[in-house]
């Protein structure tokens, strides 16, 4: 799979290292190859990670149907290692204003959740631990967030890694083909 680490535009700022799979997301846009990597196609999105995504909207909404016609065709896959960090940014370089959900794996970090308007206050600063899954939906789909601060050493080994974190954010990108 292809990895990268990239820059945000529009004052954002990554230092991680970010996989796709389904669509290669470039700023601005996304691909089924990825050209700016490796020029190869990008894995196909797998239906357990589907299934999961529902089950997280499910359990969000309180509502058995809540996941019934979501189905994500798109994942990124950052990994924060030691002083890594998201700046603030909205998601939207997709098409669908479809929730998006976002998974946890390894050490705890400082999610900090905005407002729709400007990458500024108000937020609101959570911890998200390995394990804790996080929806974006309805009004707050559009939301400023960022990583300021990982805190390196939380992992529990039993997760699958040495340490760092990976975050794993499914989206409908409402794009065909």
């Amino acid at each position: 799979m292809p990895i990268r680490h990239t820059r945000l535009p529009r004052g954002g700022v990554m230092s991680v290292q970010t996989v796709c799979i389904g669509w290669h997301w470039q700023p601005y846009r996304y691909t089924r190859v990825a050209e700016d990597v490796n020029g190869r196609p990008v894995a196909p999105f797998p239906g357990w990670m589907v299934e999961l995504g529902r089950r997280a909207l499910v359990e969000a909404y309180q509502d058995p149907a809540a996941g019934q016609d979501w189905t994500p065709d798109t994942a990124l896959i950052n990994f924060y290692q030691g002083e890594a960090k998201l700046g603030m940014h909205q998601d939207k370089d997709e098409k669908s204003d479809a929730p998006v959900v976002s998974l946890s794996i390894g050490d705890t970090c400082v999610f900090r959740f905005g407002n729709t308007e400007t990458r500024t206050r108000p937020w609101t600063d959570v911890e998200l631990a390995s394990g804790d899954l996080f929806v974006f939906g309805g009004p707050s789909r559009f939301a400023y967030h960022g990583v300021p601060k990982v805190r390196p050493g939380t992992c529990d080994p039993a997760c699958g890694l040495a340490g760092g974190r990976l975050n794993i954010t499914m989206r409908v990108t409402g794009l065909s083909g």
